[in-house]
C-alpha cells in the first residue's frame, strides 16, 4: 500500500475558465489526500470529477469531501460528483461526509466602490451553508434524479452523501463581518481509522467562515490552506507538518490587470485580491515560521500564467514545489 500522499487534481484558482486554453492548462482547484487506500477530497473546483478519474482513483474509495469555503471555484463540481456518484457508489455503505462552512448568518457589507447598492441574490436565503447548498443542488436536479431513482433504481445522492456544516468552537470571538479570523487553536471536524482532520479559520474576506484543513495520519501530516491572506492561524495549523499546500497569487498580475482602470468593478476586484490572498513571499514566510518540511504553492492566480512565469514569482525559492495538475506529492516522514 502506498505511503500517504496528495494528488493535485487541479491547481488553478479563480471563478473562470482561463484563456488561452492549451494542453497544459490547469483545472480548477481540487486536491486528493490519499491515505491507506482511501481518498479524501479538499475542494472540488471545475473539472474535479474528471481529474479524480484521470488520476486513477476509484469513486468507491472516496471517503470524504472537505470544502474550505463556498466560492464557486472551490465547489462547482460538487453537483457533478454527487449526481454521477449514483453510478459507482453503494447505498449500503456509510454515507460519504461533505463537510464545510455553515451559513454566514448575514450578508457582507457592500463595497465602498459601489455607485448604487446592488441587490442580493436569493434574499430569502442569501448565505446558505454547505448543508443547504447541497440540498438545493440536488433539488435543482430532481427531474433527473427521480427518473433514475424511480425507473432505473439507482441510489439517491441523498442516501450516498451526508452534507454537514462545521460548528465553530464557542467563545473564540468570531463574527463574519468584524472578526472573521480570530486567533485560535485547530479543532477536529472529522476522524476515522486513517485520518484525523483539523480545521482553523483563515482570512478570505468578505467570505466567512473560511477554513484551512490539516490531515493527520500515523505517518505524517499535510495542511491545505484554502484561500487566505497571510494569517497567524496558518502558522498555528501548519506547525511541524510534512507538507503545506498554500495558495499564491501574482500581485504583479493584479496590478497590471486593474491598476490603470477607474471602473468600479476593476477597483473592487483589485481591493478583493489585495485583502484576501497571499503572495509567494507570504506562503514562504508561513512555511518557514511553522517549520514545515515541504512547501508547495497551488490555487495559482492567474491560472493562465505559465510555469516559467510562476518560477519568476518564486525567484530564489528553488526549494518550493510548483506542482502541475495530477502530480503526486508524498507527505510521510
Amino acid at each position: 500500500m502506498k505511503k500517504p500522499h496528495v494528488i493535485t487534481l487541479g491547481t488553478a484558482g479563480g471563478p473562470r475558465w482561463w484563456t488561452p486554453m492549451h494542453a497544459d492548462s490547469r483545472f480548477g482547484i481540487s486536491t486528493a489526500v490519499v491515505v491507506g487506500g482511501r481518498n479524501y477530497l479538499v475542494d472540488v473546483g471545475a473539472g474535479a470529477g474528471r481529474q479524480y478519474t484521470r488520476a486513477g482513483l476509484d469513486i468507491a474509495d472516496l471517503k470524504g469531501i472537505f470544502l474550505t469555503h463556498l466560492h464557486s471555484d472551490h465547489t462547482t463540481d460538487l453537483g457533478n460528483i454527487a449526481l454521477f456518484g449514483m453510478f459507482g457508489l453503494n447505498a449500503s455503505e456509510a454515507r460519504i461526509p461533505i463537510i464545510g462552512p455553515g451559513d454566514r448568518g448575514m450578508l457582507p457589507p457592500v463595497s465602498t466602490r459601489a455607485l448604487t447598492p446592488p441587490s442580493p441574490v436569493a434574499p430569502h436565503l442569501p448565505t446558505p451553508g454547505t448543508r443547504d447548498m447541497f440540498r438545493l443542488l440536488m433539488e435543482a436536479h430532481a427531474t433527473d434524479l427521480n427518473d433514475r431513482v424511480l425507473d432505473a433504481l439507482r441510489p439517491s445522492p441523498l442516501d450516498l452523501f451526508d452534507a454537514t456544516d462545521i460548528r465553530l468552537p464557542e467563545g473564540i470571538g468570531y463574527h463574519p463581518n468584524s472578526s472573521a479570523t480570530p486567533d485560535m487553536e485547530p479543532f477536529v471536524v472529522f476522524e476515522d481509522d486513517r485520518v484525523q482532520v483539523e480545521a482553523i479559520l483563515v482570512e478570505h474576506p468578505p467570505i466567512a467562515p473560511a477554513f484551512a484543513y490539516r490531515f493527520n495520519t500515523e505517518e505524517g501530516a499535510v495542511v491545505i490552506s484554502g484561500d487566505t491572506a497571510k494569517t497567524r492561524n496558518m502558522v498555528t495549523l501548519s506547525r511541524g507538518a510534512q507538507l503545506l499546500l498554500h495558495e499564491a497569487i501574482s500581485f504583479s498580475w493584479v496590478d497590471q490587470s486593474y491598476a490603470e482602470s477607474q471602473h468600479p468593478v476593476h477597483k473592487a476586484s483589485r481591493d478583493h485580491h489585495r485583502k484576501s490572498h497571499s503572495s509567494v513571499e507570504d506562503a514562504v514566510s508561513i512555511a518557514a515560521e511553522a517549520g514545515v518540511t515541504q512547501l508547495a504553492i497551488h490555487h495559482l492566480v492567474p491560472g493562465s500564467l505559465s510555469s516559467v512565469g510562476w518560477r519568476a514569482e518564486l525567484g530564489q525559492q528553488s526549494d518550493v514545489l510548483l506542482p502541475n495538475d495530477l502530480e503526486i506529492i508524498p507527505f510521510h516522514s
